[in-house]
């Protein structure tokens, strides 16, 4: 099965995706690798000369993150990958994730696959030969025996995350990509997986297809990504009549924020 392995990237990210590329070529020299930029320009020197290299400029509001992943899967579709692994800028891909990947999809063709990933605390720079070690995947989302596979209930797609999974061509065009209308942050992963649902797409989680996201700071609410939230949960609201990220919304609206309007959330004048 000819995999290729599709990044987003950006400049802010470039410490994380030299550390990516190291551990690719060690684990998957073979796999073949597309990488789109999403800044205003592709930062000198970033490109690697063993990958392809795409461009997608942000947008009026933020990073086209959902357009950059649509981009790349054509381009590995146009070069005739039979598996698309979707892996974020921030993680890293443990020894076995292309195989366990494979032999899912194998199994289960039809369907969205998703491995569990670990998060890396701020002192952790594993080895690759170390990364099984290390291995505690997050306890919010299944985290299965190696080889071992099952189809998610349908409550459960609200648990699909973009940091790591797999398809094949043929589900990814049943699908019909990311919903292009987002930008920045939040909401275009949670839409892919209610898309999937809509079209009856299995959502398998996927037992030792493990990832490891590389540390970076965060806040908690993510005050940086509030205008982001706002917008981008409004087009998932228009789309799928509920609003997603609601935990970080409860958080902004504690803090007096935002609130509640009909059925909008606006940001509190003068907060």
């Amino acid at each position: 099965m000819r995999l290729a392995v599709l990044t987003v990237a950006s400049a802010a990210r470039r410490a994380h995706l030299e550390r990516q590329r190291e551990v690719l070529a060690a684990v998957a020299p073979d796999t073949a690798r597309v990488e789109v930029f999403l800044d205003d320009e592709v930062a000198p020197g970033i490109r690697d000369p063993e990958a392809r290299t795409l461009h997608v400029p942000p947008g009026p509001h933020g990073l086209c993150v959902g357009a950059g992943r649509n981009a790349a899967a054509a381009a590995a579709i146009a070069d005739g990958a039979e598996l698309l692994v979707f892996l974020d800028v921030d993680c890293l891909p443990g020894p076995d994730l292309f195989a366990r990947y494979a032999d899912a999809a194998r199994t289960h063709p039809a369907a969205l696959l998703a491995g569990p990933v670990t998060y890396l605390a701020s002192v952790q720079r594993p080895a690759v030969a170390d990364l099984p070690f290390v291995t505690r995947p997050h306890r919010a989302r299944p985290a299965l025996p190696p080889g071992e596979t099952r189809t998610a209930d349908p409550g459960e797609y609200d648990l699909f995350w973009s940091l790591s999974f797999a398809v094949t061509p043929a589900t990814w065009q049943r699908l019909g990509g990311f919903h292009d209308g987002y930008e920045g942050y939040g909401a275009e992963d949670t839409d892919l997986a209610w898309t999937a649902r809509t079209a009856g797409v299995p959502l398998v989680w996927t037992g030792g297809a493990d990832a490891y996201h590389q540390w970076h700071p965060v806040s908690s609410p993510p005050w940086q990504h509030l205008d982001d939230i706002l917008r981008n949960g409004a087009e998932f609201h228009r789309r799928w009549g509920v609003w997603p990220m609601g935990g970080w919304l409860d958080a902004f609206a504690a803090a007096g924020a935002i609130e509640r309007r009909g059925a909008a959330w606006v940001r509190v004048p003068n907060a």
